[in-house]
Protein backbone atom coordinates (compact mmCIF):
# COMPACT_ATOMS: atom_id res chain seq x y z
CA UNK A 1 0.00 0.00 0.00
CA UNK A 2 1.29 3.41 -0.92
CA UNK A 3 0.73 5.98 1.84
CA UNK A 4 -0.24 9.60 1.25
CA UNK A 5 3.26 10.57 2.40
CA UNK A 6 5.40 12.22 -0.25
CA UNK A 7 8.64 12.02 1.72
CA UNK A 8 8.41 9.44 4.55
CA UNK A 9 12.14 8.82 5.03
CA UNK A 10 13.09 9.55 8.62
CA UNK A 11 9.46 9.59 9.83
CA UNK A 12 6.82 7.10 10.95
CA UNK A 13 5.30 5.21 8.04
CA UNK A 14 3.51 1.91 7.30
CA UNK A 15 4.66 -1.40 5.92
CA UNK A 16 3.24 -4.88 5.50
CA UNK A 17 5.67 -7.50 6.76
CA UNK A 18 5.02 -11.24 6.92
CA UNK A 19 1.35 -10.63 6.13
CA UNK A 20 0.78 -8.06 8.85
CA UNK A 21 0.58 -4.26 8.87
CA UNK A 22 2.94 -2.36 11.15
CA UNK A 23 3.76 1.19 11.90
CA UNK A 24 7.44 1.63 11.05
CA UNK A 25 9.63 3.91 13.15
CA UNK A 26 11.97 6.49 11.64
CA UNK A 27 14.73 3.95 12.28
CA UNK A 28 12.91 1.27 10.31
CA UNK A 29 11.67 -0.90 13.19
CA UNK A 30 8.22 -2.44 13.69
CA UNK A 31 6.01 -0.40 16.03
CA UNK A 32 2.62 -1.23 17.55
CA UNK A 33 1.36 1.98 19.14
CA UNK A 34 0.30 1.64 22.79
CA UNK A 35 -0.94 5.11 23.54
CA UNK A 36 -2.35 7.02 26.48
CA UNK A 37 -5.14 9.51 25.77
CA UNK A 38 -6.19 12.63 27.69
CA UNK A 39 -3.28 14.25 29.54
CA UNK A 40 -4.23 17.59 31.05
CA UNK A 41 -2.11 19.54 33.59
CA UNK A 42 -5.16 21.49 34.78
CA UNK A 43 -5.97 18.50 36.99
CA UNK A 44 -2.93 19.48 39.08
CA UNK A 45 -4.37 22.94 39.76
CA UNK A 46 -7.35 22.40 42.02
CA UNK A 47 -7.20 24.44 45.22
CA UNK A 48 -6.68 21.18 47.14
CA UNK A 49 -3.58 20.08 45.18
CA UNK A 50 -2.16 23.28 43.71
CA UNK A 51 0.67 23.22 46.25
CA UNK A 52 1.92 20.05 44.54
CA UNK A 53 1.86 21.90 41.24
CA UNK A 54 3.69 24.92 42.61
CA UNK A 55 6.25 23.19 44.81
CA UNK A 56 6.88 19.86 43.07
CA UNK A 57 6.60 21.02 39.44
CA UNK A 58 7.41 24.73 39.88
CA UNK A 59 4.15 25.69 38.13
CA UNK A 60 5.57 24.39 34.85
CA UNK A 61 3.71 22.14 32.43
CA UNK A 62 6.96 21.03 30.86
CA UNK A 63 8.45 20.10 34.24
CA UNK A 64 5.28 18.09 34.97
CA UNK A 65 5.54 16.33 31.59
CA UNK A 66 9.22 15.52 32.16
CA UNK A 67 8.98 14.46 35.80
CA UNK A 68 5.50 12.90 36.01
CA UNK A 69 3.98 12.02 32.64
CA UNK A 70 6.96 10.53 30.82
CA UNK A 71 8.33 8.37 33.67
CA UNK A 72 4.89 6.97 34.46
CA UNK A 73 3.93 6.21 30.86
CA UNK A 74 7.21 4.40 30.27
CA UNK A 75 6.96 2.54 33.59
CA UNK A 76 3.45 1.39 32.62
CA UNK A 77 4.63 0.11 29.24
CA UNK A 78 3.09 2.78 27.00
CA UNK A 79 5.20 3.74 23.99
CA UNK A 80 3.21 6.71 22.67
CA UNK A 81 0.67 9.42 23.42
CA UNK A 82 -2.53 9.06 21.44
CA UNK A 83 -4.29 12.35 22.09
CA UNK A 84 -3.59 14.84 24.86
CA UNK A 85 -6.84 16.84 24.97
CA UNK A 86 -9.16 16.07 27.88
CA UNK A 87 -12.76 16.84 28.78
CA UNK A 88 -13.04 19.96 30.91
CA UNK A 89 -16.78 19.87 31.68
CA UNK A 90 -19.02 17.15 30.27
CA UNK A 91 -20.27 17.88 26.73
CA UNK A 92 -18.14 21.03 26.55
CA UNK A 93 -15.07 21.52 24.37
CA UNK A 94 -11.90 19.65 25.32
CA UNK A 95 -8.80 21.27 26.76
CA UNK A 96 -6.31 22.91 24.43
CA UNK A 97 -3.86 20.00 24.38
CA UNK A 98 -0.07 20.04 24.10
CA UNK A 99 1.93 22.72 22.32
CA UNK A 100 4.88 22.00 20.04
CA UNK A 101 7.18 22.78 22.97
CA UNK A 102 5.26 20.36 25.19
CA UNK A 103 5.72 17.62 22.58
CA UNK A 104 9.45 18.34 22.47
CA UNK A 105 9.59 17.89 26.24
CA UNK A 106 7.55 14.68 25.95
CA UNK A 107 10.12 13.27 23.51
CA UNK A 108 7.97 10.21 22.79
CA UNK A 109 5.95 9.17 19.72
CA UNK A 110 2.59 10.95 19.63
CA UNK A 111 -0.43 11.78 17.49
CA UNK A 112 -1.99 15.22 17.13
CA UNK A 113 -5.60 16.15 16.42
CA UNK A 114 -6.21 18.96 13.92
CA UNK A 115 -9.39 20.98 14.66
CA UNK A 116 -10.67 21.18 11.11
CA UNK A 117 -14.26 20.65 12.24
CA UNK A 118 -15.91 20.59 15.66
CA UNK A 119 -18.41 17.88 14.71
CA UNK A 120 -17.68 15.68 17.71
CA UNK A 121 -20.60 13.61 18.95
CA UNK A 122 -20.07 14.85 22.51
CA UNK A 123 -20.02 18.57 21.59
CA UNK A 124 -23.32 20.35 22.32
CA UNK A 125 -22.53 23.84 21.00
CA UNK A 126 -20.73 23.91 17.64
CA UNK A 127 -22.54 24.22 14.34
CA UNK A 128 -21.41 22.33 11.25
CA UNK A 129 -19.05 23.87 8.73
CA UNK A 130 -20.13 24.29 5.12
CA UNK A 131 -17.62 21.98 3.45
CA UNK A 132 -18.59 23.27 0.00
CA UNK A 133 -17.70 26.90 0.76
CA UNK A 134 -14.48 28.73 -0.05
CA UNK A 135 -14.34 29.68 3.63
CA UNK A 136 -13.87 25.96 4.40
CA UNK A 137 -10.74 25.92 2.23
CA UNK A 138 -9.43 29.04 3.96
CA UNK A 139 -10.12 27.56 7.40
CA UNK A 140 -8.34 24.30 6.59
CA UNK A 141 -5.33 26.22 5.38
CA UNK A 142 -5.35 28.27 8.58
CA UNK A 143 -5.48 25.13 10.75
CA UNK A 144 -2.57 23.66 8.81
CA UNK A 145 -0.54 26.86 9.19
CA UNK A 146 -1.35 27.07 12.90
CA UNK A 147 -0.66 23.41 13.75
CA UNK A 148 1.06 21.50 10.97
CA UNK A 149 3.92 23.88 10.21
CA UNK A 150 5.23 23.64 13.78
CA UNK A 151 5.09 19.85 13.82
CA UNK A 152 6.00 19.04 10.23
CA UNK A 153 9.64 18.12 10.89
CA UNK A 154 9.20 16.29 14.21
CA UNK A 155 10.18 12.61 13.82
CA UNK A 156 8.28 11.75 17.02
CA UNK A 157 4.95 12.68 15.41
CA UNK A 158 3.15 9.57 14.14
CA UNK A 159 0.40 11.44 12.33
CA UNK A 160 -2.66 13.68 12.37
CA UNK A 161 -6.19 12.93 13.52
CA UNK A 162 -9.19 15.01 12.45
CA UNK A 163 -12.54 15.09 14.28
CA UNK A 164 -13.27 12.97 17.34
CA UNK A 165 -16.37 10.89 16.47
CA UNK A 166 -17.81 13.17 13.78
CA UNK A 167 -21.60 13.11 13.48
CA UNK A 168 -21.69 12.43 9.75
CA UNK A 169 -25.11 10.73 9.80
CA UNK A 170 -25.91 10.43 13.50
CA UNK A 171 -26.47 12.68 16.50
CA UNK A 172 -26.45 12.39 20.26
CA UNK A 173 -29.08 13.95 22.55
CA UNK A 174 -26.79 16.86 23.45
CA UNK A 175 -26.46 17.95 19.81
CA UNK A 176 -29.69 16.78 18.21
CA UNK A 177 -30.52 20.47 17.71
CA UNK A 178 -27.95 20.80 14.93
CA UNK A 179 -28.69 17.50 13.20
CA UNK A 180 -26.07 15.34 11.51
CA UNK A 181 -23.66 16.67 8.91
CA UNK A 182 -25.69 14.81 6.27
CA UNK A 183 -29.33 13.75 6.51
CA UNK A 184 -29.35 9.91 6.56
CA UNK A 185 -32.83 9.88 4.98
CA UNK A 186 -31.21 11.05 1.74
CA UNK A 187 -29.23 7.80 1.56
CA UNK A 188 -32.41 6.05 0.44
CA UNK A 189 -31.92 7.46 -3.07
CA UNK A 190 -29.05 7.20 -5.54
CA UNK A 191 -29.02 11.00 -5.78
CA UNK A 192 -28.62 11.30 -2.02
CA UNK A 193 -25.84 8.74 -1.87
CA UNK A 194 -23.96 10.59 -4.58
CA UNK A 195 -24.43 13.85 -2.67
CA UNK A 196 -22.85 12.31 0.43
CA UNK A 197 -19.96 10.94 -1.63
CA UNK A 198 -19.36 14.37 -3.14
CA UNK A 199 -19.53 16.10 0.24
CA UNK A 200 -17.18 13.62 1.92
CA UNK A 201 -14.77 13.76 -1.02
CA UNK A 202 -14.64 17.53 -0.68
CA UNK A 203 -13.99 17.24 3.08
CA UNK A 204 -11.22 14.66 2.86
CA UNK A 205 -9.50 16.17 -0.19
CA UNK A 206 -9.48 19.67 1.30
CA UNK A 207 -8.07 18.52 4.64
CA UNK A 208 -5.50 16.28 2.94
CA UNK A 209 -4.35 19.04 0.61
CA UNK A 210 -4.06 21.54 3.45
CA UNK A 211 -1.77 19.17 5.37
CA UNK A 212 0.33 18.22 2.38
CA UNK A 213 0.83 21.87 1.50
CA UNK A 214 2.96 22.18 4.63
CA UNK A 215 3.92 18.62 5.60
CA UNK A 216 4.99 15.92 3.16
CA UNK A 217 6.30 13.57 5.85
CA UNK A 218 3.68 12.40 8.34
CA UNK A 219 0.81 9.94 8.23
CA UNK A 220 -2.80 11.09 8.00
CA UNK A 221 -4.92 9.22 10.55
CA UNK A 222 -8.22 10.90 9.60
CA UNK A 223 -11.42 11.04 11.59
CA UNK A 224 -11.72 8.93 14.73
CA UNK A 225 -15.01 7.27 13.73
CA UNK A 226 -17.52 6.07 16.32
CA UNK A 227 -17.55 2.37 15.41
CA UNK A 228 -20.89 1.72 17.11
CA UNK A 229 -22.74 4.22 14.88
CA UNK A 230 -23.52 4.09 11.17
CA UNK A 231 -20.53 4.85 8.92
CA UNK A 232 -21.80 4.75 5.32
CA UNK A 233 -19.39 3.43 2.72
CA UNK A 234 -19.91 6.64 0.76
CA UNK A 235 -17.92 8.36 3.51
CA UNK A 236 -15.31 5.64 3.82
CA UNK A 237 -14.71 5.29 0.09
CA UNK A 238 -14.29 9.05 -0.20
CA UNK A 239 -11.78 9.04 2.65
CA UNK A 240 -9.62 6.10 1.59
CA UNK A 241 -7.49 7.90 -1.06
CA UNK A 242 -6.71 10.73 1.36
CA UNK A 243 -5.93 8.95 4.66
CA UNK A 244 -3.44 6.28 5.67
CA UNK A 245 -5.22 4.56 8.57
CA UNK A 246 -8.84 3.95 9.57
CA UNK A 247 -9.18 5.21 13.16
CA UNK A 248 -12.02 4.28 15.51
CA UNK A 249 -13.48 4.90 18.93
CA UNK A 250 -15.30 1.86 20.28
CA UNK A 251 -16.35 1.04 23.84
CA UNK A 252 -18.59 -1.93 23.00
CA UNK A 253 -17.11 -4.42 20.52
CA UNK A 254 -13.75 -3.05 19.35
CA UNK A 255 -12.21 -6.36 18.34
CA UNK A 256 -15.03 -7.48 16.04
CA UNK A 257 -15.62 -4.00 14.61
CA UNK A 258 -11.95 -3.50 13.74
CA UNK A 259 -11.86 -6.94 12.14
CA UNK A 260 -14.88 -5.99 10.03
CA UNK A 261 -13.41 -2.66 8.91
CA UNK A 262 -10.08 -4.19 7.98
CA UNK A 263 -11.87 -6.77 5.84
CA UNK A 264 -14.00 -4.09 4.19
CA UNK A 265 -11.20 -1.66 3.36
CA UNK A 266 -7.90 -3.57 3.44
CA UNK A 267 -6.63 -0.46 5.22
CA UNK A 268 -4.64 -0.55 8.48
CA UNK A 269 -6.91 0.09 11.47
CA UNK A 270 -6.25 1.75 14.82
CA UNK A 271 -8.29 1.47 18.00
CA UNK A 272 -7.81 5.16 18.75
CA UNK A 273 -9.96 5.46 21.87
CA UNK A 274 -11.40 2.69 24.02
CA UNK A 275 -11.53 1.42 27.60
CA UNK A 276 -13.49 -0.80 29.93
CA UNK A 277 -15.23 1.46 32.42
CA UNK A 278 -18.57 2.76 33.63
CA UNK A 279 -19.40 5.94 31.72
CA UNK A 280 -22.40 7.46 33.47
CA UNK A 281 -20.79 8.23 36.80
CA UNK A 282 -22.36 10.54 39.34
CA UNK A 283 -20.53 13.37 41.14
CA UNK A 284 -18.19 11.81 43.66
CA UNK A 285 -18.30 8.39 41.99
CA UNK A 286 -15.06 6.96 40.58
CA UNK A 287 -14.93 4.65 37.57
CA UNK A 288 -11.71 2.61 37.41
CA UNK A 289 -10.14 1.67 34.09
CA UNK A 290 -10.59 -2.12 33.89
CA UNK A 291 -7.11 -3.56 33.44
CA UNK A 292 -8.41 -7.09 32.83
CA UNK A 293 -10.63 -5.83 30.00
CA UNK A 294 -7.71 -3.88 28.53
CA UNK A 295 -5.45 -6.92 28.63
CA UNK A 296 -7.99 -9.15 26.90
CA UNK A 297 -8.79 -6.65 24.14
CA UNK A 298 -5.13 -5.86 23.52
CA UNK A 299 -4.32 -9.55 23.17
CA UNK A 300 -7.21 -10.15 20.75
CA UNK A 301 -6.26 -7.17 18.58
CA UNK A 302 -2.97 -8.89 17.83
CA UNK A 303 -4.94 -11.47 15.83
CA UNK A 304 -6.07 -8.75 13.41
CA UNK A 305 -3.32 -8.41 10.76
CA UNK A 306 -4.51 -4.89 9.99
CA UNK A 307 -4.40 -3.50 13.53
CA UNK A 308 -1.47 -1.19 14.23
CA UNK A 309 -2.28 -0.11 17.79
CA UNK A 310 -4.54 0.63 20.74
CA UNK A 311 -4.86 3.98 22.53
CA UNK A 312 -6.54 3.75 25.92
CA UNK A 313 -9.18 6.23 27.01
CA UNK A 314 -9.93 7.20 30.57
CA UNK A 315 -7.16 9.73 31.19
CA UNK A 316 -3.68 9.87 32.62
CA UNK A 317 -4.95 11.75 35.67
CA UNK A 318 -8.46 11.79 37.06
CA UNK A 319 -10.34 15.10 37.02
CA UNK A 320 -13.69 15.95 38.58
CA UNK A 321 -15.57 16.19 35.29
CA UNK A 322 -15.16 12.60 34.07
CA UNK A 323 -13.76 10.95 37.20
CA UNK A 324 -11.61 8.44 35.25
CA UNK A 325 -7.82 8.20 35.44
CA UNK A 326 -4.89 5.93 36.21
CA UNK A 327 -3.72 8.30 38.95
CA UNK A 328 -5.88 10.63 41.02
CA UNK A 329 -5.46 14.37 41.47
CA UNK A 330 -3.09 13.75 44.41
CA UNK A 331 -1.03 11.45 42.13
CA UNK A 332 -2.04 8.24 43.91
CA UNK A 333 -1.99 5.41 41.34
CA UNK A 334 -4.72 2.82 40.75
CA UNK A 335 -2.22 0.01 41.38
CA UNK A 336 -4.63 -2.88 40.82
CA UNK A 337 -5.49 -1.90 37.26
CA UNK A 338 -2.16 -0.27 36.39
CA UNK A 339 -0.39 -3.56 37.18
CA UNK A 340 -2.67 -5.43 34.76
CA UNK A 341 -2.27 -2.77 32.06
CA UNK A 342 1.50 -2.73 32.49
CA UNK A 343 1.74 -6.51 32.19
CA UNK A 344 -0.36 -6.45 29.01
CA UNK A 345 1.79 -3.70 27.48
CA UNK A 346 5.04 -5.52 28.27
CA UNK A 347 3.67 -8.75 26.80
CA UNK A 348 2.74 -6.84 23.64
CA UNK A 349 6.27 -5.43 23.42
CA UNK A 350 7.65 -8.98 23.59
CA UNK A 351 5.23 -9.98 20.81
CA UNK A 352 6.38 -7.09 18.61
CA UNK A 353 10.06 -7.82 19.28
CA UNK A 354 9.55 -11.49 18.39
CA UNK A 355 8.19 -10.55 14.97
CA UNK A 356 5.32 -13.05 15.22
Amino acid sequence: MRTTQLDPDGYFTLDQREGRWWLITPEGDRFFTLGMNHIDPATMRYTENIDLWRNKYRSSTQTWIKESVVPNLKKWGFNSVGWTQEITIRNYPHSSGFSAEDYKTLDMPYCHLLPFTESHQWDQFSRHYDFLSTEWEDWCDYVARAHVVELSQDPNLIGYFYSDCPTWVHTRPVNAWRGPIFDPEKLKSETGRKALSDLAHRYYKTTHDAIRRYDTHHLILGDRYEATESIPMEIVNSALPYIDIMSFQDFKEPVSHLNDWYRKTDKPVLLADSAGMKWNTEPGEISPNDGKWYSEVLSELQNNPGCIGFHICGAYQRNRARRYGLIDEMEIPDHENIDLITAANLETKRWVDSGN
